[in-house]
């Protein structure tokens, strides 16, 4: 059986103020008429979905993901105690799949990226499930063929070709961490470097063979977990051995060190929505440059993200490459230049007690 887990537990501080603790980017909608995890799930109908579908968010987040997902049972959106990463968070999907299937194969994604066409999607997806199901020792990834030299991705470095693949395949040749952007640039010009998309395809039993491996501590906490499931005890369990996991990425943890692993070159088009101005990108822009979303009013205003709600008007005079996002309790007016202190703000706020604005 095939089980597909949405990794949701991000805290997108990359969005203030539209993005909060409690309604964080997964559960916006920046792109469309659905939310990102909505649209995350609705990529899996027909190949995966119903108690096959597991979300592993923030606890805080169970009732609103169950609000926006009504098809999801409520027994399969788990609600992590505490941010560890996304190694114990995969971790744990596992042994619950694992639980009900021993021999599942794993698609495992975040929440809150912009992914289609679907049927492209599936097709990939499928592809990578044939992979592991002809050698159930290997990890399938996803690579994002680079158009840009960025630094806020890992790269994925290409091996061997797959002769005969239906779709680009290679042995991964080794993983790199974010570069800076001359060593960016150096992995686009190479043409064998791929972005690091965060998908993945494996055996259950797999993941867990390779965390007990590689992170024995982690791996001992998760079977104390999966050891416990189906029990009165599994509530108790799972907040006191999860909140003790020391947190790592799943990079770290297993994929720089596992020597089976595959990259599938992405047949679809693909885009992390990572802050405020890749939302044009996606949404458009208008003749002056600006991408507009509510009541917007612009004098000689260029090339601007501007974004509204409940009807406020918004007027810019003499504005170019900013940034203006009205909510209810707060506004955010910076430069393009500067999005990158945007976290900066979360973080004086949570400095400052000012707990209600996050």
């Amino acid at each position: 059986m095939i089980y597909a887990t949405i990794m949701a537990g991000g805290s997108g501080t990359r969005f203030w103020p539209a993005s909060r603790k409690l309604s964080p980017k997964q559960l916006l909608n920046l792109t469309g008429e659905r939310s990102m995890i909505q649209s995350t799930a609705d990529r899996m109908k027909g190949m995966c979905g119903g108690e096959n579908l597991l979300i592993v968010t923030n606890k805080l987040l169970v009732d609103s993901i169950a609000q926006q997902l009504p098809d999801v049972p409520l027994s399969s959106i788990i609600g992590e105690p505490a941010k560890r990463d996304t190694a114990p968070c995969v971790g744990l999907a596992a042994a619950l799949v694992a639980a009900k299937d021993p021999e599942a194969t794993m698609i495992v994604m975040p929440a809150d990226h912009v992914i289609g066409p679907v049927d492209v999607f599936q097709n990939a997806l499928q592809h990578a499930v044939t992979l592991v199901d002809d050698d159930p020792s290997r990890i399938v990834t996803f690579g994002i063929k680079p158009s840009y030299p960025a630094e806020v991705f890992g790269y994925i470095e290409a091996g061997q070709a797959v002769d005969g693949a239906a779709v680009p395949t290679f042995g991964v040749k080794r993983f790199r961490e974010k570069p800076d952007a001359a060593t960016a640039k150096q992995f686009c010009d190479a043409g064998t470097f791929y972005w690091n998309a965060g998908i993945f395809v494996w055996k259950a039993k797999t993941v867990l063979d390779a965390l007990e491996r590689f992170v024995p501590e982690m791996y001992a906490r998760i079977k104390a977990i999966a050891d416990s499931i189906g029990t009165d005890q599994y509530a108790e369990t799972l907040e006191r051995e999860f909140t003790a996991i020391e947190g790592t990425s799943v990079d770290y943890a297993i994929m720089e060190r596992y020597e089976n692993v595959m990259v599938v070159e992405a047949p679809f088009e693909w885009d992390d929505l990572g802050n405020w101005t890749a939302v044009p990108r996606l949404q458009g822009e208008d003749a002056e440059g600006n991408c507009i979303d509510g009541e917007f009013l612009g004098i000689d205003t260029k090339n601007s993200v501007v974004r509204s709600c409940d009807g406020h008007l918004i007027v810019t005079v003499g504005m170019e490459d900013c940034i203006v996002v009205h909510t209810p309790d707060a506004t955010l007016v910076a430069r393009k230049e500067d999005e990158a202190k945007i976290k900066e703000v979360v973080k004086q706020l949570q400095e400052r007690g000012m707990e209600k604005f996050l």
